[in-house]
């Protein structure tokens, strides 16, 4: 009886442990790159345009950056302030189309040719992206505020060893002024999540639904 009883303890305790990993799959994949421009960002609203897919993703990462402060009373430590700057941004792509360049850019394409002057305009705009989980789940972001850098160039000659060249973008995504919000995430294994959400994931920028 005393063995039974340690039996089912183990295997209750398996049971909550598997159903834990279930709900904390790990991130293994990327794909579905997509920006918006941000049209307004004030005390009136929010507006976006149509989100736009950028080429095929190979990697991403990306740096919160915390300003902190230390507070200190009857000589110790009583609190560290931290306060949201902003997120740093880095993607690697197949490769960046001048469509793409442009509209990251600002810059002119016409009839098949990008122009770029020095008066062109970085746009602000969102960053959406979906990463596939072990267990076969996705995770969804969103991005809302930021710009990238100009992109950088690297050009090799031809040798007799097959190489290719892929594109990389870095950029700043920081908080909107409307409601101070800077990112928004779905898991579609999360608990109580609308799931019919993800299908028109990109088909705008997404807000957080009522509670």
């Amino acid at each position: 009886m005393l063995l039974d009883f340690f039996m089912q303890k183990i295997k209750k305790k398996y049971k909550n442990m598997k159903g834990m990993g279930d709900t904390m799959a790990r991130q293994i994949g990327l794909k579905d790159i997509h920006i918006a421009i941000l049209k307004k960002d004030d005390s009136t609203g929010i507006e976006y345009e149509t989100p736009i897919k950028l080429e095929r993703a190979i990697d991403a990462k990306l740096s919160p950056k915390i300003s902190s402060e230390k507070l200190y009373s009857d000589d110790n430590l009583e609190e560290i302030v931290q306060i949201f700057d902003s997120i740093d941004v880095e993607i690697g792509l197949n490769q960046l189309s001048l469509e793409s360049r442009a509209l990251l850019q600002g810059s002119k394409l016409v009839k098949g040719t990008l122009l770029e002057t020095k008066s062109d305009i970085v746009p602000t705009l969102a960053l959406g992206f979906k990463s596939k989980k072990g267990n076969g789940r996705y995770r969804y972001v969103w991005l809302y505020k930021g710009k990238f850098e100009m992109t950088s160039d690297e050009y090799e000659t031809e040798t007799d060893k097959v190489k290719t060249s892929t594109a990389s973008l870095k950029g700043s995504f920081y908080a909107r002024d409307n409601d101070g919000a800077y990112r928004f995430f779905l898991d579609e294994d999360a608990k109580d999540v609308d799931t019919a959400t993800k299908y028109v994931w990109f088909d705008s920028v997404q807000e957080q639904p009522s509670a």
